[in-house]
C-alpha cells in the first residue's frame, strides 16, 4: 500500500498550526506537560548515576562518609519515587488537555462543514471520505502531535544522559547502539505513513459497514428485515465489509511484524555485545561495580529511549498525515461562490425568474433540468407536477441555493440569486421538505428547528401547531410539547419511564414538519414539497384547506403528485425529462388534453371505478 506523502514545507505548517491549536486550547495543561516531560526523560538517567555512587560508596571505590552514602540514599529514594510518580502525573494532564483540543478541533471542524453553503461537496463520495476521516481522526493529530513531541523530548534528554554514559565508558559500543537505530527510524516512518494510508481507504469499508449493522439493529428498516427475512442477508454483507478492513489490516499487521522482529534480534544482539564488554572489564579491573551497574542501565536505556523516539518520530509523522484530513476540509473553499458585498436580499415585489437553466449535479451525469424558462409571480401559486426523476426536487434545491445553475440564471425580481449571500437569501424563504428530518430532540425543539427565534416563544410553537393540526396530540403527550420524541437518549431514572419519550407516526411526523414550514409563513416563498405525502385521505382534505388559506396572497411552490391537491394554484407546470412540457391554469391545461390532462384522468379514474370482483 502506498502511503501518502507530506511535502516538508507542509509538514512544517502542519506541525504549527497543531501545535498552536493544542496550546489554544489548553495553554496551562501543555505548559505543565512540557515541565513532565523534561524531568520524566532526566529521572531515569539520575536514578542510574545516583545508583552507580551508592553502590561505589558502599564497596570502597568512592571515598565518602555514611552521612555521604545517607544522602545519596535519600536522593535516590526520592529520584524514584519521583520515576513511579511522574508517569501518572503527566497521563492525568494529557487527558485534561486533549479533551480540551478534542473540543477545540470539534467546533472548528463543524464550523468550516457549515461554510459550505451549498450540497456539492457533502454530495461528493470522495469529500465524504475525507470528512468522516476529519470526525473520526481529526483529534487525534493535535493530541498525538502534542503528546509525541514531548514525548520524544523525553525521549532525547534520556538518550543524551545515557548516550553520554555509554561514551565515556566505551564510545564503540556507544556509536553501535546508536548507529542500530537508524534502520528502526527508516522503518518506522515507513511503517506509519501505510498505516495513516490506510485509514483513508478504509473509510468506505468504515462506511459500508455502518450502513448494514444499522439495518440490523435501527429501528426503521425493522419491520422489512424481518418480513422479508433480510437479517442474514445484510448480516453477511456487513461481514464481508468487516472482512475487507481485516484483510487490509492484517497485511500491514504481517509487514510490521517481519520488520521490527528482524530489528528486534539486531538490538538484542548490540545489547548482548555490551552486556559481555562490561562484564569482561569489570573482571579486567578497568571498570567499577557502580560503572558494570549504570552500563547496564544504560545499554538499554539508550535502547529503550532511541525505541522510543523512533516510535515517535513516527507517531509523530502518522499524527501529521491525519492532521491533513482535518486540514484539507478545514481550508476547503465555499462550494458556491459568495460575494464579498452581497447585496441586501429585499422582499419579493415582482417574482422569481428561470432564465435558460441547464443543471446537472457533475459532467459525468446527465442533464437533469434543460434549458427551463419559469416565472413564479410574487403574491401568487405555482403548482409544479411531474413524473418521478422529472427534476423537481433539484428545481427546489436551485431556489433555495444549495445548487448554482449551469447555465443561465435564476433572478430574485431580477437580480440574479449568486449576487445574494445564500444565508441571507434563504431568510427569506420557508420550505417543507418531502424528505424532512425527524430530530430526537422534544416535540418543542423538534417545531422550533424551523426558526430557533421561535425556540422559547412556546405560544408561537403552539400557533404553528394549530396550523399544522398537529397541536391537540403533542399537547397529549406524556410531558406535552416537552416530550422526547424519542426512545433512544435515555439513561438513568428516564431509562425505564415509558413517559420519557416516544415515537410519533408518519402523518404526525408530516405535521411537525409543516408546523416548521409554518413557523416561516411570513417568508417571501414558501415552498411546499409533497406536503400531504404522509397523511390520510381525510387528513390530506384538511391540511390542504390549511395550506390554502395559508397560501392566499403569497408567493408559493408546491410540489404534488396528487394532482387534486394542485388544481386550484394560479398557474400549473408540468415538467418532463428535465423541461417545460406544458404550464397554465387546471381547466385549460384539462382542455389541452396533454400529458397533465392524461395523468388527471388516470388519477380520476382510480378513485372512481369500484374494486373488480373476485376472479
Amino acid at each position: 500500500m502506498t502511503g501518502p506523502r507530506l511535502a516538508p514545507r507542509q509538514a512544517v505548517r502542519h506541525a504549527r498550526e497543531a501545535l498552536g491549536l493544542t496550546w489554544r486550547a489548553a495553554p496551562g495543561g501543555t505548559a505543565g506537560d512540557v515541565v513532565l516531560a523534561v524531568l520524566a526523560g532526566l529521572t531515569p538517567v539520575l536514578v542510574a548515576w545516583l545508583t552507580k555512587l551508592v553502590l561505589d560508596g558502599l564497596t570502597g571505590e568512592r571515598p565518602g562518609g555514611g552521612a555521604s552514602l545517607a544522602l545519596l540514599g535519600v536522593g535516590l529514594a526520592v529520584a524514584a519515587a519521583a520515576g513511579v510518580v511522574l508517569p501518572h502525573v503527566r497521563a492525568y494532564v494529557e487527558r485534561e488537555r486533549d479533551r480540551a483540543v478534542t473540543r477545540l478541533v470539534r467546533r472548528r471542524l463543524h464550523d468550516a462543514v457549515l461554510r459550505l453553503v451549498g450540497l456539492v461537496r457533502l454530495e461528493d463520495p470522495e469529500f465524504q471520505d475525507r470528512l468522516q476521516a476529519a470526525q473520526q481522526t481529526g483529534h487525534l493529530g493535535p493530541t498525538q502531535l502534542t503528546g509525541n513531541a514531548l514525548g520524544a523530548v523525553q525521549s532525547l534528554l534520556a538518550l543524551g544522559g545515557f548516550l553520554g554514559v555509554l561514551l565515556v565508558l566505551s564510545p564503540v559500543i556507544g556509536l553501535l547502539v546508536l548507529v542500530a537505530a537508524l534502520p528502526t527510524l527508516w522503518m518506522q516512518l515507513r511503517l506509519n505513513r501505510a498505516r495513516a494510508a490506510m485509514v483513508l481507504h478504509l473509510e468506505h469499508f468504515q462506511r459500508r459497514d455502518l450502513f448494514f449493522a444499522q439495518l440490523l439493529v435501527g429501528v426503521p428498516a425493522a419491520k422489512e428485515v424481518r418480513l422479508f427475512g433480510l437479517g442474514r442477508f445484510f448480516g453477511d454483507r456487513m461481514l464481508d465489509e468487516l472482512h475487507g478492513m481485516h484483510r487490509v489490516e492484517q497485511r500491514l499487521d504481517r509487514r510490521e511484524l517481519r520488520a521490527q522482529g528482524l530489528l528486534g534480534l539486531l538490538g538484542a544482539g548490540v545489547a548482548g555485545a555490551g552486556v559481555v564488554y562490561a562484564v569482561a572489564a569489570a573482571a579486567a579491573g578497568r571498570l567499577t561495580p557502580g560503572d558494570v551497574v549504570i552500563y547496564l542501565a544504560a545499554v538499554p536505556g539508550v535502547q529503550g529511549a532511541l525505541g522510543g523516539l523512533v516510535g515517535q518520530l513516527g507517531a509523530i509523522h502518522r499524527a501529521l498525515l491525519l492532521f491533513d484530513h482535518y486540514d484539507q476540509v478545514r481550508r476547503a473553499e465555499p462550494d458556491l461562490p459568495v460575494p464579498a458585498g452581497a447585496r441586501p436580499v429585499p422582499p419579493l415585489r415582482e417574482g422569481i425568474e428561470l432564465r435558460d437553466v441547464w443543471f446537472r449535479y457533475s459532467p459525468r451525469h446527465p442533464w437533469v433540468l434543460r434549458g427551463v424558462d419559469l416565472f413564479l409571480p410574487a403574491g401568487g401559486t405555482t403548482a409544479l407536477v411531474g413524473l418521478n426523476g422529472a427534476g423537481k426536487s433539484t428545481l427546489v434545491k436551485l431556489l433555495c441555493r444549495f445548487y448554482d445553475p449551469e447555465r443561465g440564471t435564476i433572478r430574485w425580481d431580477g437580480t440574479d440569486l449568486r449576487e445574494f449571500d445564500p444565508a441571507a437569501l434563504r431568510e427569506r424563504l420557508g420550505a417543507v421538505f418531502q424528505d424532512f428530518m425527524p430530530y430526537d430532540l422534544s416535540a418543542a425543539e423538534n417545531i422550533a428547528v424551523g426558526d430557533l427565534t421561535a425556540r422559547d416563544d412556546r405560544e408561537r410553537l403552539r400557533a404553528a401547531a394549530r396550523q399544522a393540526g398537529v397541536d391537540e396530540a403533542l399537547t397529549a403527550l406524556p410531558r406535552g410539547y416537552d416530550t422526547l420524541l424519542t426512545r433512544i437518549f435515555f439513561d438513568g431514572p428516564d431509562r425505564d419511564d415509558p413517559q420519557a419519550g416516544v415515537v410519533l407516526s408518519g402523518g404526525q411526523w408530516q405535521r411537525v414538519a409543516l408546523a416548521r414550514g409554518f413557523l416561516r409563513a411570513d417568508r417571501d416563498l414558501l415552498i411546499l414539497d409533497e406536503p400531504s405525502s404522509g397523511l390520510d385521505a381525510e387528513a390530506e382534505h384538511d391540511l390542504h384547506a390549511r395550506l390554502r388559506e395559508l397560501r392566499r396572497g403569497r408567493t408559493s411552490l408546491l410540489i404534488s403528485h396528487r394532482l387534486n391537491a394542485v388544481r386550484d394554484a394560479d398557474t400549473i407546470v408540468v415538467l418532463a425529462d428535465g423541461r417545460i412540457a406544458e404550464h397554465g391554469r387546471h381547466d385549460d391545461l384539462l382542455a389541452a388534453g396533454g400529458g397533465y390532462a392524461r395523468l388527471f384522468t388516470l388519477q380520476a379514474r382510480g378513485y372512481r371505478e369500484g374494486t373488480p370482483a373476485p376472479v
